[in-house]
């Protein structure tokens, strides 16, 4: 995380970190790191873009995720007020994000990007931190991540079961076609904003041990509380999803992605097997009727798990929580990032109104202002399980553009300066 004093300098340091960013053109091939720029609005203004150019960029990315806080339902423990300094408005210019297939592959990556840095004047390193996810891909509370990415259409990848309809490219990517059949709205000019897209960038803090604490509380058995934490996310720690085993983990399930993915919602109208409420099923409805109409399509992200702390264990209680850290960094892109994230906060996470469920709010990543409830349907009558808190804890965030290599490379010469 950086943060740019000087223009010239900063725009010196872009330069040569784009030689260091691979091209999409073989990212089907293996390699052992590779990195990510991406840049805040501010931070292009740090960096002397013209006025044409930085009102060119959507209104939410001029504003900062700070200042949509309202938008966002940032509120509470999670307004900006409360956020780490590096997040806080202003701060973070350009993220740098550098990812590697194994720890000797990161700190060379590392070390590469800290030389680039070293020989740069004009820029202060605001903060860094590790990240990442092992074999078995857990989140913050032991669960099996990032099984359901979209199928992009054009991408020549074969896509998985359950991937659902292909998605045009420009949901993803600025200047490509868009599920309207027309490229959405790129920056200007066109050198600065074609190919590139938006990220969304949001650090939380897991409170793993309240998640345990609650599962206690409302479940007396091990196993019954396995049931609990899996109908409350969807799935499984293994990554097996309710719909295609309701009453019991399956490890093989789990970690096998021609198959762990492989569902809908049809056969579960009522919300027997998997909750309406429950986090996968609100973030990604598929064909789930809802009361209020979505074009699921246009709401589909691209993301990555990226966790810090120790690894998930059932003995951690509310009174270790902030012992150590632990958390995610919540990474995505897509070409209409802003208005999925707002809209993915006010409606599908933080109310309940397009399930039927009133004010109920996810029981993974809402804001819980007060202690909230879980419906889990059931016959002959349904059961709420009071109680939810927050369990993730927004420490900060930032919207961020990420352009293309060749963006880069037009940001680093400047050749507006001065005409």
């Amino acid at each position: 995380m950086l943060h740019v004093d000087d223009a010239s300098g900063g725009r010196d340091l872009l330069g040569r970190l784009a030689e260091h960013v691979p091209s999409a053109e073989d990212w089907t091939n293996e390699m052992e790191s590779w990195v990510g720029v991406a840049i805040s609005h501010e931070g292009l203004k740090a960096l002397g873009l013209p006025e044409e150019s930085l009102s060119s960029f959507p209104l939410p990315f001029r504003q900062g995720m700070a200042a949509r806080a309202e938008m966002l339902r940032d509120f509470g423990e999670n307004a900006p007020e409360t956020w780490e300094e590096p997040f806080k408005p202003g701060t973070l210019h350009i993220a740098l994000t550098i990812f590697a297939a194994d720890e000797a592959a990161r700190d060379k990556a590392v070390g590469k990007a800290m030389a680039e840095l070293e020989r740069s004047s004009g820029v202060t390193l605001v903060a860094t931190h590790e990240f990442g996810a092992d074999e078995d891909a857990e989140n913050p509370f032991g669960f099996r991540d990032a099984i359901a990415q979209p199928n992009i259409a054009g991408s020549g990848v074969d896509p998985l079961p359950g991937d659902g309809p292909a998605i045009a490219a420009g949901e993803f990517i600025l200047g490509e076609n868009s599920e309207t059949g027309q490229p959405l709205g790129v920056p200007q000019p066109p050198e600065l904003g074609r190919n590139g897209t938006y990220v969304v960038l949001r650090k939380y803090n897991s409170r793993v041990g309240a998640f345990n604490d609650f599962l206690r509380e409302h479940a007396e058995s091990e196993e019954a509380q396995h049931l609990l934490a899996a109908k409350m996310v969807g799935r499984w720690r293994s990554g097996a999803p309710l719909i295609l085993s309701p009453d019991h983990d399956d490890e093989d399930l789990g970690a096998d992605p021609e198959r762990n993915n492989d569902f809908t919602f049809r056969d579960d109208p009522k919300g027997l097997l998997c909750p309406y409420s429950s986090h996968i099923r609100r973030l990604n409805p598929r064909d789930s009727s809802m009361t209020i109409l979505t074009d699921v399509n246009i709401k589909r992200i691209i993301r990555r798990p990226s966790t810090f702390g120790p690894k998930w264990t059932s003995d951690v209680t509310a009174a270790d929580d902030g012992k150590d850290a632990r958390g995610l960094f919540f990474i995505f892109i897509s070409a209409r990032a802003y208005d999925t994230i707002e809209f993915l906060q006010q409606e599908w996470i933080n109310r309940g109104n397009f399930i039927d469920l009133g004010e109920e709010l996810d029981p993974i990543v809402g804001l819980h202002e007060e202690p909230g409830t879980f419906t889990i349907p059931d016959e002959p009558a349904r059961r709420r399980v009071n109680g939810v808190t927050t369990f993730n804890r927004l420490r900060g965030g930032e919207y961020m553009f990420m352009p293309s290599i060749s963006a880069l490379k037009w940001i680093a010469k400047g050749e507006w300066v001065g005409s």
